[in-house]
């Protein structure tokens, strides 16, 4: 879809549709358009149209104007319009219009400017509310949006805005790619196929193979691999955009969980391809900041591997010893992130980090306490955690901070390990994190569990149902705040 701006009255702009936005309040602000668009919106507003959020009504436009058909949108009560909300209309809209085969769009900002919002918000949820999933469908009748035209006067920071939305929107659509890829076209080699792809002059991608995994000493990471035959890949992905120490993004890429020996049900279990979200996230974050050439050094970190039963899978009861030396037990094998993103942590320092950011579908306890609406935040430094709650509510990726107390290390006490890989049910969620910060240490770190946020189960207004892209909008907007 191409975005373009047209300092045009909305009634002089050819299009197949305008969208003309509206609050509840039953005002009409487009009464010195034209007459009879202003009757037009008088009697649609009278029983058909109340300004609901996210209400739509296609009609006919007068045949004095230029566009074909009028889009009425609701914005919802005007004093609780928010940015979030916009975006909730950019999908809603575009995605309806989409689907009623509408190819030219023409959109009005009068409305957001009376209440100080920017269309920018619309133009972002109008991108991630028209991402389809159809590689493996034999559909040919693609239903396609050309073009969106923002009837407004053009200006750098107007154009800055609509780029990094573009950028952004496309690195989002980058990740659910690869998490909606079906397990079989999603191997470790796949990821590290991926991740490749986004070579450039200031971006490197190193994959470290088996053998080199060996020789680091990634214990905990290798005892994933064990069951399957596919070989786990390390990927160490950077783009140097600063001379400043680097942030380190460390992605759980577990890219099929079956929960090894520990198996999970089978009701489900296909969407175990998306234990990988917090892989994709990392590399959406490192596309999107190499194209927008931000001011920062960043390194990314995969730890990719298949999580199979098998004859030489590793066993519940087995010890392991982790890279930084410290032995652990397996309680369960499908407590395998932990494993594969502690050894990733611990490898993150040999960086110097100046601060460590890991993100995985860690544990169901998420999913438990939070449902799909936010993430699990536990960290250790207080202005990585206050500004990623603060990355969290601008851009509706939302993170809540949960304790780290020094009783959840008795949780994870073991008899014959230094750790144990899981406690019991009970604190669970709370544990895992701690599991995690034995390994960060005194590295300034943050977890980020999105296992309730990384699918969604059904169509929201611009997160259509499937990968949610989590991670790649939050960690951007981080970068910015701490680059």
């Amino acid at each position: 879809m191409h975005i373009a701006l047209k300092n045009v009255k909305e009634v002089d702009c050819i299009c197949d549709v305008l969208i003309l936005p509206f609050t509840e309040d039953g005002v009409n602000p487009y009464a010195s358009l034209n007459p009879s668009v202003s009757r037009l919106i008088g009697k649609i507003r009278k029983k058909e149209f109340k300004g609901s959020l996210n209400e739509v009504l296609l009609v006919p436009a007068p045949e004095d104007i230029k566009p074909e058909r009028i889009l009425f949108l609701g914005l919802g009560k005007k004093d609780a319009v928010t940015a979030e909300k916009v975006r909730q209309t950019g999908g809603k809209a575009l995605s309806y219009l989409r689907d009623m085969e509408m190819r030219n769009i023409a959109f009005s900002p009068l409305v957001l400017g009376q209440l100080k919002q920017s269309p920018v918000y619309f133009i972002e949820g109008a991108f991630l509310g028209l991402y389809t999933y159809k590689k493996y469908k034999n559909d040919n009748h693609a239903k396609k949006i050309t073009s969106l035209v923002l009837l407004a006067k053009s200006s750098k920071d107007l154009l800055l805005s609509i780029r990094k939305t573009e950028v952004t929107a496309a690195s989002v659509v980058f990740a659910k790619d690869l998490v909606n890829a079906p397990a079989n076209d999603m191997t470790p080699t796949d990821l590290a196929a991926a991740a490749s792809s986004l070579k450039r002059k200031n971006v490197s991608v190193r994959i470290l193979e088996k053998k080199d995994i060996q020789k680091i000493g990634m214990g905990a990471f290798l005892a994933v691999s064990y069951g399957s035959k596919e070989l786990p890949k390390f990927i160490v992905t950077e783009y140097r955009g600063s001379r400043k120490p680097p942030i380190v993004l460390v992605g759980k890429s577990i890219t099929f969980d079956s929960g090894g020996l520990s198996l999970k049900p089978s009701d489900g279990m296909e969407k175990m391809k998306y234990d990988m979200a917090g892989g994709a996230a990392v590399l959406g974050v490192l596309k999107a900041a190499a194209e927008l050439k931000l001011p920062v050094h960043l390194i990314c970190l995969l730890p990719a591997t298949e999580n199979l039963p098998g004859g030489s899978a590793v066993k519940p009861g087995d010890v392991v010893r982790s890279i930084s030396g410290k032995t652990i037990e397996i309680a369960n094998t499908d407590a395998e992130g932990r494993l594969a993103v502690a050894d990733a942590i611990e490898y993150a320092k040999r960086f110097k980090p100046r601060a460590i950011i890991d993100i995985a579908t860690l544990t169901g306890a998420c999913a438990i306490a939070f449902g799909g609406e936010v993430a699990a935040m536990m960290g250790n430094d207080r202005r990585l955690l206050d500004e990623l709650r603060k990355a969290g509510e601008e851009t509706h990726e939302r993170v809540w901070e949960l304790p780290l107390f020094e009783e959840y290390k008795e949780y994870l006490k073991s008899d014959i390990a230094d750790i144990r890989n899981i406690g019991s049910r009970t604190g669970s969620l709370m544990a895992s994190a701690y599991f995690l910060s034995e390994f960060a240490g005194p590295s300034p770190w943050v977890h980020i569990d999105i296992a309730g946020t990384a699918w969604v189960e059904k169509d929201r207004p611009y997160v259509p149902k499937g990968a949610s892209g989590i991670g790649v909008r939050l960690l951007l907007n981080l970068i910015e705040r701490v680059q």
